[in-house]
């Protein structure tokens, strides 16, 4: 039998040995899931011994993060905003500077009168979701390319009670014609593809690659966001849009030529220009 603290040294020297970034980390993360104990208790009780489904359990665990498979996927858990959200590698893991689109949304959207919200692209759900967490009087509609996506989209509206606020299609955002909206928000693809090969392992090696390629100049999928959002918002209607670094000039010109007025550009944290707000004129 093994202890808590035996079974982490264990766990950590593997995960440094595989040039994990945060090994030690990584291992108590893992093995606080494997037993349902926060980190606290874990370094608390670091003398407890396991039984041996919970050993193997975390020895499994630890080889797949040794070959680079991100910890979300791992447990299917990533938290977001303030909320857990479902995972699994059939959508992109949830960033923190994707957060910033929340933040900056809710600012747009008052508690006083029904708004109706478009999300392109919406992946685990975690953008739309978390805005109807917030706002009462949000009517989501969410759409996808992916119909794995949107499954793991539809168990987050239901976990959160909200499947009966937010309407799910398979779709592409060009093919999309249904309803006028008063806000559409999108964290879409906008990596060059000549830059994905120099994507982290643990990014180009497990998380889908459609939600990371932007095309050869990365704003392919940008462009028909924009173009299509035009059409399917009201006049007055906004647009909450997640870039690349270095895309903003690009960005301001393609939200130019569809006569967008261009509010506000927000850093993310390593302050990086990251969030763009526009208005359908």
């Amino acid at each position: 039998m093994l202890n808590i603290n035996s079974l982490l040294f264990d766990g950590h020297k593997i995960l440094a040995e595989s040039h994990s970034k945060t090994p030690k980390l990584d291992a108590e993360i893992l093995l606080s899931s494997v037993l349902n104990k926060d980190l606290k208790e874990i370094i608390i009780e670091k003398k407890h011994y396991l039984n041996q489904s919970n050993i193997n359990t975390f020895k499994e665990f630890i080889r797949r993060r040794k070959y680079g498979e991100p910890i979300a996927y791992i447990l299917k858990k990533k938290e977001f905003w303030k909320y857990n959200f479902y995972v699994d590698n059939n959508v992109l893991i949830p960033r923190p500077d994707t957060e910033i689109i929340v933040e900056e949304t809710l600012k747009l959207l008052n508690n006083d009168k029904k708004k109706f919200v478009l999300d392109v692209g919406t992946g685990s759900g975690c953008i739309i979701i978390s805005l109807a967490n917030e706002r009462s009087n949000l009517m989501g509609t969410a759409i996808d390319i992916s119909k794995k996506a949107l499954k793991v989209a539809k168990i987050n509206a239901k976990m959160h009670q909200l499947l009966n606020r937010i309407k799910f299609y398979n779709s592409s955002v060009d093919n999309f014609f249904k309803g006028k909206y008063d806000l559409i928000v999108s964290n879409p693809p906008y990596i060059r593809n000549l830059e994905l090969k120099y994507l982290d392992r643990d990014i180009i090696g497990f998380e889908p690659l459609v939600s990371l390629s932007g095309g050869l100049d990365g704003s392919f999928v940008l462009n028909k966001v924009i173009k299509k959002s035009s059409s399917l918002l009201k006049i007055g209607g906004k647009l909450v849009l997640e870039i690349g670094f270095d895309q903003k000039y690009k960005v301001m010109s393609l939200l130019k030529k569809k006569e967008f007025y261009i509010n506000k550009i927000v850093k993310d944290y390593a302050n990086n220009e990251r969030c763009i707000i526009a208005t359908k004129t």
